[in-house]
This record gives structure tokens, C-alpha cells and sequence, in this order.
């Protein structure tokens, strides 16, 4: 298998320039790609320093390294430029065309992107985080009026990494209910949803996915048997169509993309832009 090795170099977090990067890197298969974040290059020392690493690992890989860059700074920017490894620039190639569009020069500060200058929203991202914390088991449902979404499905389907999505990206207040063992089997919805019909969004996935992420929890219990998880996702299914809950397949799907098609089906409106 190829090997290459990827350098996310950004003067903030480098969050961005690994999300860019890895839509990118999904495209090529076959390439292993060994990934190193370089962040907080706010300065031309520290750029010269980064550029030390990326030429280094070009000498001992015998194969320049991949560099994709968030930089805003023009002169920071160039010095990375000026390293051994293949430079590709996220800001560079749409400053310039945006600038004579708006005939107005942009401001070149590192900062913009993540900066907390809208305190309304911060609060209301961490408040929604907070309550998908607390909404995560079902064990509180007392907050479901509260709720914009709640998520249903069996235990392991994606229900919490999703929640937490949506409302730090968002702002969005989501719950989620595992359903039990007794509740698949009871064929009914459990009382504490059948208040919120209209919240309520079913998660799937395949069993021979599920057996394998419980079976990585607790090996060789009940839990994780072929028989018991294709039960709970067959019964869970049939709970969903029976009440007409909305349900995605998240077997394949990513956390973004669940998220994403969650509030295109419902309707939810998007507190917060990510």
C-alpha cells in the first residue's frame, strides 16, 4: 500500500484544515495517509520551525510530504510555501477572487474563524451541549419539552455521538432514548415518548455492525450475541414503521451526514451555522 504522510498546518486549532483535508483524502483509495496537525503557526519562527519538520520527514521518506494549509498571514503563508513539501493553500485561491468581487481588501487576521465575539451563541452551543449530556440514557425525561429532536434506538446505533453533534455544531437541543429489552419486546412506544410523536427520530444499523462495536464493549456476553442484536434491531424497525418514526440507516453514514439529513427531514431550524 502507498504511504504518504499529510501535514495540517493552521495559526488556530487546525481544525479546518483537517476537515477540508479529509474530504479530500477520502477520495483516494489504496493511500495510506500517516496525518500530523501543526497548529498555533502564528509567527515566522514558528513557521520556519514547521517547515524544519515537514523537510525532515521528506528526507526520511524519501517522498515529500503533503501540506495543506489554513494560513492567513501573507508572510507566514510563504514560508510554509517555501518548504520541500506539496503545498496546498485552503484561503489563497479564494481570497483574491472574493476581494474583486467585493472590491474590498480582506483583512488578512488569524482569529476569524474561531473567535467567541458572538456570546449569545457560544452560551447557546454550550447550553445545548449541556442538555444532550444530560438527556443522553433516558433515565431524565422530564426535559423532553425542551428537546427539538429525540433520537431513538437500540443501545450502541449512534444515538449520542450524533446528539452531541447537532448541538455543538448547531445549537440544537437533542435527546436520546435508548430503547431496552422491554421495550422491544412490550411492541409499544415507551410512555415516556408517546407525549412528543412529532420529536422523535429512529436510528438503525446493520447487526453484523452492531454485534461487532458491542462485541469491542463486552466480548462474548449476551449483549453482543448475533441472536439478541438481530432481535433488537428487527423489533426496533418494526417500532419505528408501526408509528411512523422517521429513521436513518447510520451504518455507513457519518455522524455530519445523520446530522445533516436529521434537520433536512424535520425541519429543524439551525440555532447556530458551524
Amino acid at each position: 500500500m502507498i504511504k504518504r504522510t499529510v501535514f495540517f498546518v493552521s495559526d488556530q486549532t487546525g481544525i479546518t484544515a483537517e476537515t477540508m483535508g479529509h474530504s479530500l483524502m477520502t477520495q483516494f483509495d489504496g493511500i495510506e495517509f500517516r496525518q500530523v496537525t501543526v497548529p498555533f503557526i502564528s509567527t515566522v519562527d514558528k513557521a520556519i520551525e514547521a517547515v524544519r519538520k515537514i523537510d525532515l520527514i521528506g528526507k526520511q521518506e524519501g517522498i515529500r510530504p503533503i501540506v495543506f494549509s489554513t494560513l492567513v498571514q501573507e508572510d507566514v503563508r510563504n514560508v510554509v510555501r517555501g518548504s520541500s513539501g506539496f503545498f496546498l493553500d485552503f484561503f489563497d485561491p479564494f481570497l483574491s477572487p472574493l476581494e474583486n468581487e467585493l472590491k474590498t481588501q480582506s483583512s488578512h487576521l488569524t482569529s476569524r474563524t474561531h473567535r467567541m465575539a458572538d456570546t449569545h451563541a457560544y452560551a447557546m452551543r454550550i447550553d445545548a451541549t449541556n442538555f444532550a449530556l444530560a438527556n443522553d440514557d433516558g433515565s431524565v425525561v422530564r426535559d423532553y419539552e425542551r428537546a427539538d429532536v429525540i433520537l431513538v434506538g437500540v443501545s450502541r446505533s449512534g444515538k449520542t455521538p450524533t446528539c452531541l453533534y447537532l448541538a455543538m455544531q448547531y445549537g440544537i437541543f437533542a435527546a436520546n432514548y435508548p430503547l431496552t429489552e422491554d421495550d422491544l419486546e412490550s411492541r409499544k412506544l415507551p410512555a415516556a415518548l408517546d407525549p412528543f410523536p412529532r420529536k422523535l427520530f429512529g436510528l438503525t444499523i446493520k447487526p453484523d455492525r452492531l454485534q461487532q462495536i458491542r462485541n469491542e464493549r463486552r466480548p462474548d456476553s449476551r449483549y453482543s450475541s448475533a441472536r439478541q442484536v438481530a432481535f433488537e434491531v428487527r423489533a426496533a424497525e418494526s417500532l419505528f414503521e408501526r408509528n411512523g418514526i422517521p429513521v436513518i440507516d447510520a451504518t455507513e453514514t457519518s455522524i455530519e451526514e445523520i446530522s445533516s439529513r436529521i434537520l433536512d427531514r424535520t425541519g429543524i431550524e439551525r440555532r447556530l451555522r458551524p
